[in-house]
Parts: structure tokens; sequence; C-alpha cells
């Protein structure tokens, strides 16, 4: 049961990390930091590149969700366990560093000269990557 709640409260969890801040980005240290969410990166590649941003748009946000969701059907049973190396598979899709490379890559673009400082979200983030991974392991386990 503990293994159901955990795997529920990541469908909760998952949509406050990606508006949680990531990093505080700023040009120089005398005006304010930006502050950087998953989302906020998702439109900031929007406007730069359209194609880079539903990719990524899929592989952070729709991957790990949709992996989720399905994980929470197999364990309620109402999905067949045999989807379990599908998940596996959509696990793959659900990077969150494909995310943080573009995420870069938009700074690149825009900053020359500044500084990145980290945010709680990010924390929150990675958390809910390595957390919904423990719970397929564990359902995966559980299965077998």
């Amino acid at each position: 049961m503990l293994l159901r709640l955990a795997t529920l409260s990541l469908l909760v969890l998952y949509p406050i990390a990606w508006a949680a801040p990531l990093m505080r980005a700023g040009v120089l240290p005398l005006f304010g930091l930006a502050e950087i969410s998953v989302l906020t990166g998702i439109a900031s590649l929007w406007d730069s590149d359209r194609l880079l941003a539903l990719v990524v748009a899929l592989f952070a946000l729709v991957a790990p969700y949709a992996k989720t969701l399905a994980l929470v059907a197999v364990q309620w049973g109402l999905a067949p366990r045999r989807l379990l190396p599908a998940l596996h598979g959509l696990g793959r899709l659900a990077m969150a560093d494909v995310f943080l490379i573009a995420l870069y890559i938009t700074l690149a673009k825009g900053i020359g000269i500044g500084r990145v400082e980290t945010a709680w979200g990010l924390y929150l983030f990675t958390a809910l990557i390595l957390a919904g991974m423990a719970c397929s392991a564990a359902t995966a386990r559980k299965a077998a």
C-alpha cells in the first residue's frame, strides 16, 4: 500500500516540481536573478526553437507523467503486469538531463556573462525522478 501511495504522490508532486525554480540566473550581481523552472525553460525554448521545446516537453513532462500513470494502473490492477517492460522503455525517454541540456543551450544563447545559482526546485525535481525510478523498480520486483 505504501508503494501505491508513493507512486500516486508523484502525480501530484511532478506539476509542483515543474513550476518550482530550478535555478536563478542573472547577467550581473547588481541585478536580480531570474528564476528558471521547467515550465519557464520550455516557454523560453518555445520562443527560440519550437521543435526543441516540443522534444524537451515530451522528455521532461509527458514521458515521466505517462510512465507514472501507467505504473499506477499496473499497481492498482487496472493494467496488466506485462506492461512493466514497456514502462522501463518509457522511463528511458523520461530523461531530465535532456531538459537540462536544452536549458543550458537557452542560457548560453541569452547570457554571455553572468551567474547561475541552483534553487530548491532542482532538488525536488531530481528527487522525484529518482523516486519514480525507485517506485518502478519496486513494482517490477514485486511483480516477479
